[in-house]
């Protein structure tokens, strides 16, 4: 059983020593911290001969009193030396209220933390899409390690399970164009213009773009917190260790079942807001729909069509990897996959828009008008 804590005092000339025996334990402590508090005037040393255990409790006692009273700690073994020293290292003055920085400080340093995030995560989604082409160029050469079963399930997951969330969007979206366009053209007595509206928008900008907002929102946050789930239980160093490649195992199926899906479910979506704004002009605008179908076919030219099949994959690309690269991003603890899957979204969307802007312009220069 240990002993309890005890203090002699020793006078001398230049001052006295104190003397600490027993067990520093919190258990043991009892009333020495406040006869220490006591002790006044000179103080040579601290001797600590004579102790028998020490915690991190009793050696913040003793450094304490060591550093109240100027004097220096002599006696202590090995263990208790050490223990001594790092609590001195952890005694630090903390500041209870932030330091005041000027608002215009704050604010440039804020944009510059963004701005600097952004070029970091930018130079990291670039490296992440070289890394995945080169486990494609890997598969290429070997064939027999491409996982079709799991790309047949990202078929599913993505395309099949979101019919009918993106059917009932695009057929809403596609009411609500017809609706605003034909209250518009209607003060000009234009109202046969709204089949123009639904067909060019649909087809060239909005199906394929809400489709793919709704494939980010859905799809690439899955991505995210799946890999991201996966990166804290190990689960992908795991698959490194046994000799299985996470690009090659993971990351590649989801992104092409995403870039195979994403055509498809761009045309679907546009179809199906045709056929909601077909529904909105007979219903409203008494538009019978042979006359619609018919009209639509003379208004909407075939590279229309075109535009949007040819972004609907690079759209692709570009949501899987945010998701991916999100994901695999996840370190430390649980809160990270959700911070993760937030950016990955948030990322995906941001860069869907910015690359769509520059296929509008691109395509109005090469005369797709």
């Amino acid at each position: 059983m240990n002993k309890a804590a005890d203090l002699a005092e020793d006078a001398r000339d230049g001052g006295s020593v104190l003397r600490l025996s027993g067990s520093m334990a919190i258990a043991c402590l009892r009333d020495l911290p406040n006869r220490l508090d006591a002790v006044q005037g000179p103080v040579q040393a601290i001797d600590l001969s004579d102790v028998d255990h020490m915690d991190t409790i009793g050696a913040w006692t003793v450094h304490r009193t060591a550093r109240r009273l100027g004097c220096e700690v002599t006696g202590a073994n090995d263990d208790a030396a050490r223990l001594i020293a790092a609590v001195g290292e952890l005694d630090e003055p903390v500041s209870i209220r932030p330091d005041h920085i000027h608002p215009m400080r704050r604010v440039v340093g804020q944009i510059g933390e963004a701005v600097t995030a952004a070029g970091s995560t930018l130079v990291g989604l670039v490296g992440f899409f070289g890394g995945t082409l080169v486990a494609s160029w890997n598969i290429l050469r070997h064939p027999h390690r491409f996982r079709v079963n799991a790309v047949v399930q990202r078929f599913e997951v993505v395309g099949v399970s979101a019919l009918g969330i993106i059917g009932l969007m695009s057929f809403l979206i596609g009411i609500v164009i017809a609706q605003q366009g034909s209250v518009q053209l209607r003060q000009f007595g234009m109202e046969m213009l709204t089949i123009n509206l639904v067909g060019r928008l649909t087809f060239r900008e909005l199906g394929v773009l809400m489709t793919a907002i709704m494939v980010a929102g859905r799809s690439g946050s899955a991505f995210a917190a799946q890999l991201g789930t996966m990166k804290l239980t190990e689960e992908i160093d795991a698959m490194r260790t046994i000799g299985v490649s996470p690009m090659e195992a993971l990351v590649l199926p989801r992104t092409l079942a995403v870039v195979v899906m994403m055509p498809l479910l761009g045309f679907y979506s546009s179809i199906v807001a045709i056929i909601g704004g077909g529904f909105l002009c007979a219903v409203s605008l008494e538009i019978p729909p042979i006359t619609f179908v018919q009209r639509l076919r003379e208004v909407v030219p075939i590279t229309d069509l075109w535009v949007g099949l040819i972004k609907a994959p690079v759209f692709g690309i570009i949501i899987a990897l945010a998701g991916c690269f999100q994901g695999m991003q996840v370190k430390a603890n649980a809160e990270e996959v959700g911070l993760r899957t937030t950016a990955a979204v948030v990322q995906a969307i941001f860069l869907v828009i910015v690359i769509d802007a520059f296929f509008a312009v691109f395509f109005t220069w090469v005369g797709w008008n």
